[in-house]
């Protein structure tokens, strides 16, 4: 079991009590580390056939108790649980055969909400988006070459004030933008009248979204206010234009007059988000760079593979040894019945083209086995192949002929998509970037279809990077912040979504033995759930909402931290400066924090934060959901925003139980939109609304780091129903940690700590014998600790009161 360890790095000091709770946890229920099994003792997990597409549907819960039960079928859910006097609606994300299953068992499935036809729809939008910036550009090439005119245009030169500083943005595109990566010089002229290159120069930069070029841009601060600028560009061309006057923005408005936005025009795969984050370092090299993290993928690559034969009894499965990519593809295996009587099972082998005579006895029927064909195939062809039963059957079903099949991996991403193991990279943005500031991670897409969330970490790094020079706020945030963005952790899976298979959840690293899925109709359903397979409060510590079949949804893996991608999460986090994170996840509109995960039957959680902490997760939630409201007046709904546990389900093993209570780091959960892959209108504002928020968190942890006030606390005593007793409470100015004493001691952090009422409740009330003699201190999160006292037992500047009535 994972409990706090002795390095935790935040300021608290009650570990002792949160052990203390977290030995109760060492007794968990078998079901939660071994699939529940029905009366005639199968496997409760579902299974998905081989090439089914899945839809969103809602299912209908009584309770939940309910709930849970589902949660350990290893039903494929979305983050949505919407509570009502009805019961409880969630989102299950299953095929036609999947449903029939959910319904067999009595499960009452609602509407069906979103349908591969509309993952189709979004990529083929996506496309579309694409090839029309692409016939933009050439018919702008085209139209300056018809013309005989130059080859760079302006299209945008605007000033405006930011507090004191004066600024020039300028847009303008060039005919060879799409293939040449250089910079446009703009010179400037220091008003009406003066000469061009009298108020100086800036460059401007390219804009490529998806692969491709849409225009150069960039603003840079000025002296004075320009009237016209040039730019003339590396092949010669000239360009002259006025500089208007803009304020796109008002200036009570929290980002500022003049703060740009809005970096992002379509869907983006893991290579291209990679692509643009490798830009934006090269172009901010000062404020950024790119970080490869430690632990390369397993790939997006697979064995060629086939199965032969039509029932479990007589199937043969086959894998390359070789990875398709790598010469397992095109290998061909052909069953051949060689019409005559008597004939042995022979193999031989041409090239990459291998052939099965089958055995027949003395009438000329075919006797064969599929265990039969199968050591044939090892024997003789195991240089090339490897052969097995279906999912560990015997293989005693005699094996039909059949026509020469070719081994395939099945992958349709374009040769583009490296099928190696690949690199995940992350950019680290700040002035400072030597671990002495306050760290902040953001990172996305754990879960492979979940397409919005990458946009909301580049979109962030984006205004991030090209407001520094002009905005005060985002200097602030630069100057005093190391900050850590990931925009795919999951780059294996992010491109099986986007080319294969859009429904994939997981990573594609298939760990099913031979005698369960590990053939080619399985491999929709490998993969593991990276949000699962973390070190605290694990299925491998007895905690649901975990499965451990290789084909659920909610896989967690052979062990915790056995894929590269969690690895890495976990390097990340190991910074010592890193004190906030968000994990950008889709869908629901839900914020969300530990504690993630409990045990069944009886709903025991992992321990919960301090209402000092609690308090901290609400209030700073408050301050970053406003900023996300403020988009386009959108709420995350209180019933959506708390722990894990308390507003979704059971999550045993996620990346933020992982951070906040291995690490001590302060872990949201980002849930963003109503939908997987909404159409792109959609997308867009959920990218730019959670990327108000993302900004915001990075205030929190600026002005965390900054915070320097030290809280007050007092006591308040009103009638108990008890008589000879009062009820006590504390009031805190901030949130804040009390501990207290009631035999005159002096309060040290050993000292009790005051707690919460209950979940999602204020502070606990203490009924205490009337004149009882309370010492007390507070400490907020930032560790600033009330009166400056030195909670070491030798201060003696605690506060002080007795549990008197207040007299009128």
């Amino acid at each position: 079991m994972r409990m706090p360890n002795s390095g935790d790095r935040r300021w608290r000091a009650p570990v002792v009590a949160i052990a203390a709770v977290s030995a109760v946890l060492l007794v968990s229920p078998a079901s939660a580390v071994t699939p529940p099994t029905d009366d005639a003792g199968a496997s409760t997990e579902l299974n998905r056939l081989p090439d089914e597409a899945a839809s969103v549907v809602e299912v209908l819960l009584a309770d939940r108790e309910e709930l849970d039960e589902l949660v350990a079928t290893g039903v494929d859910l979305d983050h949505h649980v919407e509570q009502s006097e009805q019961g409880i609606v969630v989102h299950a994300v299953v095929t036609s055969t999947e449903a029939a299953a959910l319904r067999a068992r009595g499960y009452r499935l609602g509407e069906t909400l979103l349908r591969p036809s509309d993952s189709a729809d979004r990529v083929e939008e996506r496309e579309a988006t694409i090839a029309a910036h692409v016939a933009e550009n050439r018919a702008f090439a085209a139209a300056l070459q018809t013309s005989e005119t130059s080859d760079v245009k302006i299209i945008r030169a605007d000033y405006y004030t930011s507090g004191t500083n004066q600024i020039l943005s300028v847009e303008a595109k060039w005919a060879q933008g799409q293939t040449s990566t250089s910079t446009l010089t703009v010179v400037r002229d220091s008003g009406p009248g003066t000469e061009l290159g009298s108020g100086g120069s800036q460059t401007i930069s390219r804009f490529v979204d998806a692969g491709v070029y849409l225009y150069h841009r960039g603003a840079s601060t000025v002296t004075t206010r320009p009237d016209r600028i040039r730019i003339t560009s590396p092949t010669g061309g000239v360009a002259v234009a006025q500089v208007k006057e803009w304020l796109p923005i008002p200036a009570d408005n929290p980002e500022g007059p003049g703060y740009q936005k809005d970096f992002v025009t379509s869907y983006l795969t893991p290579t291209e988000l990679y692509t643009r984050i490798h830009q934006l370092a090269a172009e901010f090299p000062d404020l950024a760079e790119i970080v490869e993290l430690p632990y390369k993928t397993n790939g997006y690559r697979r064995k060629a593979q086939v199965v032969l034969g039509s029932t479990n009894a007589n199937r043969v499965a086959v894998d390359s040894l070789a990875w398709g990519h790598e010469g397992g593809n095109g290998i061909s295996v052909e069953l051949v019945n060689p019409g005559a009587a008597s004939r042995p099972l022979s193999v031989s082998v041409t090239g990459k083209d291998i052939r099965v005579s089958l055995a027949t006895n003395a009438s000329g029927a075919l006797t064969s086995t599929a265990a039969q064909v199968a050591a044939a195939l090892n024997a003789n062809a195991g240089s090339l192949v490897r052969a097995y039963t279906y999912r560990g059957d015997a293989g005693a079903g005699v094996v039909a002929a059949a026509a020469k099949t070719v081994l395939t991996d099945n992958l349709k991403a374009p040769a583009s998509v490296s099928r190696d193991p690949h690199p995940v990279y992350a950019i680290r943005i700040g002035k400072v970037r030597d671990g002495s500031k306050t760290g902040v991670l953001a990172y996305a897409q754990e879960h492979a279809r979940e397409w919005v969330p990458p946009l909301v970490a580049v979109e962030t790094a984006e205004r991030l990077l090209r407001n520094y020079g002009h905005d005060g706020r985002t200097k602030q945030l630069l100057n005093n912040l190391d900050i850590w963005i990931a925009p795919s952790v999951n780059p294996d899976g992010g491109h099986y979504s986007f080319y294969d298979y859009n429904s994939q959840r997981k990573n594609m690293t298939n760990h099913c033995p031979l005698t369960d899925a590990a053939d080619a109709l399985g491999r929709n359903s490998w993969g593991v759930d990276n949000n699962r397979n973390y070190t605290e409060y694990s299925l491998f510590d007895g905690y649901s909402g975990a499965s451990s079949s290789c084909t659920s949804g909610t896989y967690a893996g052979p062990s915790e931290l056995s894929e590269p991608e969690d690895k890495n999460v976990d390097w990340l986090a190991q910074h010592k400066n890193i004190k906030f994170s968000m994990n950008l996840h889709s869908s629901g509109n839900y914020f969300m924090w530990s504690p993630g995960a409990y045990a069944t039957p009886g709903r025991i959680s992992a321990p919960r934060p301090t209402l000092a902490e609690e308090s901290f997760f609400w209030g700073a939630s408050s301050q970053i959901l406003t900023a996300i409201k403020r988009q386009r007046n959108m709420a995350v709904t209180p019933a959506r925003t708390g722990p894990i546990s308390d507003v979704l389900y059971s999550a045993a093993g996620n990346s933020g139980d992982m951070l906040w209570y291995k690490y001590g780091i302060y872990a949201w959960n980002f849930e963003v939109g109503t939908s997987f892959q909404p159409e792109w209108d959609e997308a867009h504002q959920e990218t730019m609304e959670f990327s108000n928020g993302l900004v915001e968190m990075m205030r929190v942890a600026r002005d965390f780091d900054k915070d320097q006030q030290r809280p007050k606390s007092g006591l308040s005593v009103t009638e108990s129903a008890t008589p000879g007793m009062v009820d006590v409470t504390f009031t805190v100015s901030e949130p804040a940690a009390v501990f207290y004493t009631v035999d005159g001691s002096a309060p040290t952090y050993a000292s009790t700590l005051y707690a919460s009422a209950g979940i999602r409740e204020g502070g606990e009330t203490l009924t205490l014998p009337a004149g009882t003699k309370i010492h007390w201190f507070s400490v907020d999160a930032a560790g600033n600790v009330e009166n400056n006292y030195r909670a070491d037992g030798t201060g003696k500047n605690f506060l002080k009161g007795s549990a008197v009535l207040p007299t009128s």
